[in-house]
């Protein structure tokens, strides 16, 4: 009976711990101009459609390689319940040029619509690349 009972609360610790794919941040949204970016300068054709991108802050930067990489995320919290349902998919086309940066990652207004209410209120995220 007690081996039954540990493994179960395994099988509960286990199912818990999937909850959380990658890593945790936080994040705000930013107004236009978006242009020019550290990646692209001002073409236009950087921007992946319907607006869903992101300037990253130094820990994500990694000397510009972080141009072009695409990261999924999902709010997770922040005051006054501000998180939809679901996730975004979104491309790094700059560097957070505000110092220090007011978040791990700064996402269009569109991008950042996609998983909040509250379009003026930073938010923890999770975060992957994709």
């Amino acid at each position: 009976m007690g081996l039954w009972v540990v493994a179960i609360l395994v099988a509960l610790l286990c199912k818990e711990a999937s909850l959380v794919h990658g890593d945790i941040g936080t994040a705000n949204s930013y107004d236009p101009p978006y242009t020019p970016t550290r990646c692209n300068g001002n073409r236009q054709d950087q921007f992946p459609p319907g607006n869903l991108f992101v300037s990253v802050s130094e820990g994500l930067w990694d000397n510009g390689a972080a141009c072009g990489r695409r990261y999924r995320l999902r709010c997770l919290s922040g005051a006054k319940k501000p998180c939809k349902d679901g996730t975004v998919d979104v491309k790094v086309v700059d560097f957070c040029s505000v110092r220090p940066c007011p978040s791990t990652l700064l996402l269009s207004n569109d991008a950042f619509a996609a998983i909040s209410h509250s379009p003026s209120m930073k938010i923890n995220v999770e975060y992957i690349q994709i």
